[in-house]
């Protein structure tokens, strides 16, 4: 009920400062449900504008209700120590995806703790998946150089430090991470196939928005508005993952034993 409260406020706050803003002009309101910043003088107010401040809103509403309404209720099953860690950690990194984008001017050190937050989800997710997990060892380096390097990336840019092509490395590291996990994630029997789903289009949609975003959006914070809206859907991916180990569906379950035959007459 709280999940669904929250995100009910938040689409029809939506819906009434978008007609706010069509019939009035004033797109002060929605335009701080979505950009979460304030508003830019040059940006006008057109249907256009405000159907892609619609389209930001989207991902952030369903990361809500997602995120917020926990597994289903029922009795979970039993999990292992690295399962419960694992957990955590998801939890941890999906709240701190969530506030990422809403919290502008983040200090360098808010950046390090969501690296490491993402730092300790590669780590964990190795042992879970088990021998699910194809190239195990490439999928922990890789883990380790994309979000081991995002705290380095944070702290030398708050040195004023450009690393150049060790950046690439990193995003390019989190690109592998990312497909070998879902790969394995696909077939394991803990996670639905909705999950992989979220996971699919966390790692292709924002690169989609990037690409072809700025042939349908005419501001430029609009345009890195609705990139980041599209990330958002990786604080889903990793609340469901979480969500889906205390599943309890996932119980296993007693085998039913068969009724015994009643004994036949015996021969003298």
């Amino acid at each position: 009920m709280p999940a669904l409260l929250v995100t009910a406020l938040y689409v029809a706050a939506l819906l009434i400062t978008a007609a706010l803003a069509l019939t009035t002009g004033d797109l002060v309101p929605l335009w701080r449900l979505t950009v979460f910043a304030p508003m830019e003088e040059a940006v006008e107010t057109t249907p256009q504008n405000v159907a892609t401040m619609l389209l930001i809103g989207a991902p952030w509403a369903c990361a809500l209700w997602l995120c917020l309404r926990g597994p289903r209720t029922g009795t979970p099953p039993e999990l292992t120590a690295q399962e419960q860690r694992l957990r955590v950690a998801l939890y941890a990194a999906a709240a701190s995806w969530l506030l990422y984008p809403i919290a502008p001017g983040w200090p360098w050190w808010a950046m390090v703790l969501d690296s490491l937050l993402m730092l300790a989800v590669a780590l964990l997710f190795a042992p879970v998946l088990g021998d699910g997990l194809e190239y195990a060892g490439v999928a922990r380096i890789a883990g380790v150089l994309a979000y081991g390097g995002g705290t380095v990336i944070a702290v030398t840019d708050e040195l004023g430090v450009d690393l150049g092509l060790f950046t690439l490395a990193c995003g390019l590291s989190q690109l592998i991470w990312m497909v070998l996990v879902l790969r394995a994630q696909r077939w394991d029997g803990r996670w639905p196939f909705v999950t992989y789903l979220y996971g699919i289009t966390s790692l292709v949609l924002p690169m989609l928005v990037l690409a072809v975003g700025w042939m349908l959006v005419d501001a430029g914070s609009l345009y890195y508005s609705l990139a980041a809206a599209a990330g958002v859907l990786m604080a889903t991916w990793l609340a469901q993952s979480a969500h889906d180990l205390a599943d309890p569906r996932n119980r296993p379950v007693t085998p039913v034993p068969l009724p015994t035959e009643p004994a036949g007459p015996t021969t003298p």
